[in-house]
């Protein structure tokens, strides 16, 4: 059987050095783009059954104007970067790849919390600028330190990363409260305790971000949001950039109305050189560059579930259509 015939937009956006990539070999026939020049796209298009795309946008006169075209694979759990509604009156059917990386998300999300509790950049910084060596004790003690052990985390986003930080935050000992949400939770929910947005903003020591960025929660955290929080308290952002009110948070930082911001994601991706998050030099802020998903176990999971897709789609089934 001739298989069929499909194109990768973006291959380098995967870190493909250190990834196997046997499993879509072996249920199509591939042209690879490491990064598809925008004015190229319809000319790469043309021809092919089958497009995965991580980042590039298929609009809707690409789209259109994609004859052959069958099926879209995107290569994340987010599929904004592609027209549903003009694949759909196409007869395009569109699929994602859902729960590749949670663990990797959960344990970046902890790795943030961690080191920003336990003031790891400050106390690093103590035995390379020699104060440390300067002590009159065995220690050198600068700032204090607390443990997560019967502190709250507020987790607004009860999904699967949503759900897996809780389970690691109870292995620490932690509280844990879930916003409410216009979804229905199952069974599993009811042990955690929901809560309204200002209810879990005031009676948390960590709040982390694990929705999805729609039209209504745009900036969710501004700075009436901000102002609500404990003044020691930590908040984590893997999810999307424009959840946070930037400019809010930086002057939250500066004015030490809330602890620490650990961010892996920003508004504006990648960001500018002069961002003023990005040029605020503070031991309150981690921010690394979308890198929570990256794993290379992840990444791996991520191709073969792509493959699992096009072979459903081989085989005449769905999987993981959006």
């Amino acid at each position: 059987m001739k298989k069929p015939s499909a194109i990768f937009l973006d291959k380098n956006s995967l870190y493909p050095g250190d990834l196997d990539f046997s499993a879509l070999n072996n249920v199509a026939s591939w042209r690879w783009y490491d990064n598809v020049n925008v004015s190229d796209i319809q000319h790469c298009i043309e021809g092919a059954e089958i497009v995965v795309s991580n980042k590039v946008v298929l609009d809707r006169e690409v789209i259109a104007n994609s004859k052959k075209l069958k099926l879209i694979c995107v290569a994340a759990t987010g599929f904004n970067n592609v027209d549903i509604d003009a694949a759909r009156q196409q007869g395009i059917k569109v699929c994602n790849v859902r729960a590749y990386a949670t663990s990797s998300v959960a344990q970046h999300v902890f790795s943030l919390i961690l080191s920003l509790n336990r003031k790891l950049f400050s106390y690093k910084q103590s035995v390379t600028d020699g104060r440390w060596s300067q002590s009159d004790f065995f220690c050198y003690f600068g700032e204090p330190l607390s443990d997560l052990e019967g502190k709250t985390i507020g987790i607004i986003g009860f999904g699967e990363l949503g759900r897996s930080v809780a389970k690691i935050a109870r292995c620490f000992g932690m509280k844990i409260l879930i916003a409410h949400s216009h979804k229905v939770g199952s069974e599993n929910d009811l042990r955690e305790e929901r809560v309204d947005l200002p209810t879990l903003l005031a009676a948390s020591d960590v709040v982390s971000l694990h929705c999805p960025l729609t039209e209504d929660n745009f900036h969710m955290i501004s700075a009436s949001e901000l102002g609500i929080m404990k003044a020691d308290a930590i908040l984590i952002n893997t999810a999307r950039g424009g959840l946070i009110d930037e400019k809010a948070l930086l002057y939250a930082l500066k004015n030490k109305e809330i602890g620490a911001a650990g961010l892996d994601v920003l508004e504006q991706e990648p960001p500018s050189v002069n961002h003023p998050l990005i040029n605020y030099h503070a031991d309150n802020l981690i921010i690394t560059p979308h890198v929570a998903w990256a794993s290379q176990q992840s990444r791996q999971r991520l191709v073969n579930e792509i493959a699992k897709n096009i072979q459903a789609y081989v085989d005449g089934q769905q999987r993981n259509i959006v």
